[in-house]
């Protein structure tokens, strides 16, 4: 019990700010933040350490996040959601439309499987679940994600989008 306190103590305050940045509101991103420590007592058996404690706590808040939004407008947009992959929030909005709708345009450009496990990723599901549908292991997912970000960043660098 004392090692989950001394996690969550930590890491609260990262986990915390990191939601604020997604949610602008601070008692929503208390809320997620209680959940984010709940739900990761109770999978802490499927954390298999392939990264950080915080890395993973990160991305439990911010599927908790995604699931939240999706309850509050559930006619939310894959484009709405893809602006936030793209940003995570720190870019002007209108910019991050033109952004999102260019890297539309740029992932149309990939194969299938690399444009199925970025819209998965998209959509806040898990390396280990995208490893379950299309069949790949969770560090090739993370892998294809990982390289497909830093190709987009690039494009949209020479491009002088970012």
């Amino acid at each position: 019990m004392k090692e989950i306190e001394k996690v969550y103590f930590e890491y609260k305050q990262d986990i915390y700010h990191y939601l604020l940045s997604l949610t602008h509101d601070p008692a929503l991103s208390e809320d997620l933040l209680s959940e984010t420590f709940v739900k990761a007592i109770f999978s802490l058996r499927n954390f298999k350490g392939n990264s950080s404690i915080k890395t993973w706590l990160l991305g439990i808040a911010r599927h908790l996040w995604l699931q939240n939004l999706r309850k509050v407008r559930p006619t939310v947009e894959y484009s709405d959601l893809l602006d936030v992959y793209v940003t995570d929030g720190t870019m002007d909005r209108v910019i991050a439309k033109q952004i999102a709708g260019r890297v539309r345009e740029l992932l149309k450009t990939k194969d299938q499987r690399t444009q199925k496990i970025i819209s998965m990723r998209v959509n806040g599901i898990s390396y280990y679940e995208i490893s379950e549908k299309i069949g790949v292991s969770e560090n090739s997912a993370r892998v294809i994600d990982f390289r497909t970000k830093k190709w987009l960043r690039s494009v949209l660098e020479r491009e002088e989008l970012i």
